[in-house]
């Protein structure tokens, strides 16, 4: 792909000596929407509502803006440029940016959203800094943005459509891969009567079944280290040998002679965290974590992660478990240790594990896979556009 090949000919050929900066206030009306509030909501309504935040406000019955319009966050999200590709209703902590009629021959609305979503982060720097931001239209007005013809307008708009289709089309087959990721976990978990590789490795070790078991009875738990959140501020080291894991999603390095009285795993484990936000770890190099958790090994690696992908398959009873346990969530040993587990010969853990891996690595891995594909895409898309909107300025609009 070569995004700036046609658009220097364009200019070449059509702006030689430079673009026009026109003020936003110059070629655009900037309005702002008429109020109204979640009680006005109207649920089988056919209009979105164009507030303050990201995403619509709700639905209504009737519409005060037209489809392809460009909008700003006035309060909320203040700054927040959008493109509403449909009719619908503008709130008043919102504003809409329309050409003037004299100027709709000569401004592409979708062009319009690009050059000020080139400019966000400067308008977003525009709020207020009171007890609720919002950005002034009049300093909105006062934004100048380049101007070439419409033919290099249409260009550029073809451009950067063609990278937000593709970063759309890779963020859809991420969801369908973590979609299908869960199916596999499910399937692969649940042992009975499925036409799969690993049905046909249960029927062959496994003809009467899979025998389900206490963890506790399969698996040696692990103690953490009595640690406070104050010691671990203290000792934090991003070059420690050491992890140390607590509460929620707190995690720290550390040097291991700097842990006080440290129960240090030196084995691969699966770390239940269960005060706050109700999870597990699969960690494989050594470490330690606050004695209000927990941790289980085995001497088999393959069963080890088994158990980690079988709790992941489980994070909704464990959650659900810490409801009810006050205004943190918090499940206890129990639960876990008596908790009943299928426990399927070695080599159909392993191969469940080999399966499940693949699709972390897909899925999971930010270094890896669509996730890394579609950041590639996000900032090569930036670059294109910030690019692409930079023109030369024509002399007399300085």
């Amino acid at each position: 792909m070569k995004p700036m090949s046609k658009i220097d000919d364009l200019i070449k050929e059509l702006c030689p000596d430079g673009v026009e900066l026109k003020q936003l206030g110059e070629i655009c009306e900037i309005k702002t929407g008429a109020g109204v509030t979640r009680k006005d909501i109207v649920e089988e309504g056919l209009f979105p509502i164009i507030s303050g935040g990201i995403y619509p406000l709700g639905m209504y019955d009737r519409s005060n803006r037209k489809a392809k319009t460009v909008t700003i966050a006035r309060a909320g999200s203040a700054g927040y440029v959008d493109f509403i590709d449909r009719d619908f209703y503008l709130n008043d902590k919102c504003f809409s940016v329309i050409p003037f009629e004299s100027y709709q021959d000569n401004i592409n609305s979708r062009f319009l959203y690009f050059a000020l979503k080139n400019i966000e982060q400067s308008i977003i720097d525009m709020k207020s800094t009171g007890s609720v931001p919002t950005v002034n239209t009049q300093k909105v007005s006062k934004i100048k943005i380049p101007v070439p013809p419409l033919e290099v307008q249409k260009e550029i708009v073809r451009v950067l459509d063609s990278f937000t289709e593709l970063e759309a089309e890779l963020e859809a087959e991420l969801e369908a891969r973590k979609k299908q990721y869960e199916y596999y976990r499910n399937t692969l978990l649940t042992f009975n009567e499925r036409e799969n590789k690993i049905d046909d490795l249960i029927k062959e070790l496994c003809p009467k079944g899979v025998k389900y078991e206490r963890i506790k009875d399969v698996y040696s738990r692990l103690k953490g280290t009595p640690i406070t959140a104050g010691k671990m501020k203290e000792i934090a080291n991003p070059d420690g040998d050491i992890r140390v894991f607590a509460g929620g999603c707190t995690v720290i390095d550390a040097f291991e002679f700097d842990i006080p009285n440290a129960n240090i795993t030196k084995v691969p484990a699966v770390l239940v965290q269960s005060r706050g936000v109700i999870d597990v770890v699969y960690y494989d190099k050594p470490f330690t974590f606050k004695n209000e958790m927990w941790a289980y090994t085995h001497n088999n690696q393959d069963s080890i992660k088994y158990l980690y992908y079988v709790l992941k398959n489980h994070k909704e009873y464990l959650r659900d478990a810490a409801s009810g346990m006050g205004s943190l969530p918090q499940i206890s040993l129990k639960v876990t240790e008596e908790l009943k587990i299928p426990i399927p010969p070695l080599e159909q853990q392993k191969q469940i594990v080999s399966i499940l891996d693949k699709f972390d690595a897909l899925v999971n891995d930010i270094s890896t896979g669509l996730p890394a594909e579609i950041e590639a895409r996000r900032k090569q898309y930036e670059y294109y556009r910030n690019k692409l909107l930079t023109f030369k300025e024509l002399e007399c609009s300085k």
